[in-house]
């Protein structure tokens, strides 16, 4: 498989799919046939930004480009085969992406913002005890095309962009860095999708190694699944944690604020009846992020068949919050938003086939920032 924004073709006689480029990419490939870059730039924005994928209409390209492109090109849209509405106004939408392989992506609106959570890999190798996509294996990393894909589909079908993306759907970002960074690339861009470093979240369990190449080019928001104040429980509750304990994971992402005072790493953590939900944990919790600016996102949990946990009761998460903020924490309870059709956190599942083994395979090869 080609990188991300370069110009591989594969097999000869296969199309190149222009979704699986960056700008820098698209711009590369006309002028490699006698074009200006501003000729990739305006098929890229033509592309993203007015969501055109027939070429003929991109009126500002000169015929023969047009022609060109019809002839060697294609934009290969994603091909959702189910879009589940719920109550609150969330939905889903369950994409075919080969191979009899499905991902999942949702939309989540809320007063002031329109969140769109997208998927990085088909499942994930992670294995974290208490989600559902952990349960069904990982079969490997999603394309660019796959990735962005999700973006533009959703684009289309509501209308108008999202104002938030958050890589925060099935699969574990940092595992899949080049194609992630290449999405992020595209969502910032001036002429795709225009979103600030701000609203833009990266969600990890927690790849340290890839946590400090992110910090050399990106500076999006990071969310890291805490779910444990401690190495012991973190190990049976996120398994990477005995890879990257904690001792190595706070000050990576404490680093990657760069001592940029006006953000702040956020902790999600799940809350589990009786596991993780004490105040003797909050006290942990609170010794642990001592001088990292923080946000902690307690998140009652999403139970699911076959989970064996349970959610906390409304009482203790709230006892837990104040504890926090008592502290000078800055912790909020997430919403449960889209649990009637399991597009809540930790429900997504999509469906995966050929399985690879979890965690010690794709998630070393992850590390290392190799793809499968």
């Amino acid at each position: 498989m080609s990188a991300p924004g370069d110009t591989g073709r594969g097999p000869a006689d296969a199309p190149i799919d222009l979704l699986d480029l960056t700008r820098a990419g698209i711009e590369s490939l006309v002028q490699g046939w006698g074009y200006k870059l501003f000729h990739g730039r305006n098929l890229f924005k033509w592309i993203h930004k007015h969501g055109l994928t027939d070429f003929e209409a991109m009126t500002d390209l000169s015929k023969p480009l047009r022609q060109r492109l019809a002839a060697t090109c294609t934009v290969a849209l994603p091909r959702v085969v189910l879009e589940q509405p719920a109550p609150d106004g969330t939905i889903k939408w369950l994409t075919e992406v080969g191979d009899g392989q499905r991902i999942e992506t949702v939309f989540i609106p809320e007063t002031g913002r329109r969140t769109l959570c997208i998927s990085s890999q088909v499942g994930c190798a992670l294995d974290c005890a208490f989600c559902a996509t952990a349960r069904q294996g990982f079969a490997r990393n999603l394309r660019l095309a796959e990735i962005v894909g999700q973006v533009w589909y959703a684009t289309r079908r509501l209308g108008v962009a999202p104002s938030n993306v958050v890589f925060m759907g099935m699969g574990e970002p940092l595992a899949n860095f080049e194609a992630v960074v290449a999405t992020i690339d595209i969502l910032r861009d001036d002429y795709a999708y225009m979103l600030s470093k701000y609203r833009v979240t990266l969600s990890t369990s927690g790849i340290v190694p890839n946590i400090a190449r992110l910090g050399i080019v990106s500076d999006v928001a990071l969310a890291v699944s805490l779910h444990a104040p401690t190495n012991a429980l973190r190990d049976e509750l996120v398994p990477i944690n005995r890879k990257y304990p904690l001792e190595a994971l706070v000050p990576a992402c404490k680093a990657y604020l760069r001592g940029d005072r006006r953000r702040r790493i956020t902790w999600e953590y799940v809350m589990l009846d009786g596991v993780n939900d004490g105040l003797g944990e909050a006290k942990q919790l609170i010794r642990l992020l001592e001088g990292t600016p923080s946000k902690v996102n307690l998140i009652p949990f999403n139970p699911f068949p076959g989970s064996g946990f349970a959610t906390s009761p409304p009482e203790r998460v709230e006892a837990f919050r104040q504890r926090l903020l008592r502290s000078g924490l800055v912790a909020t309870t997430r919403k449960t938003r889209g649990e009637e059709i399991a597009a809540a956190c930790g429900q997504l599942v999509g469906l995966v086939q050929r399985r690879r083994p979890p965690l010690a395979g794709a998630a070393a090869r992850g590390a290392e920032g190799a793809r499968p």
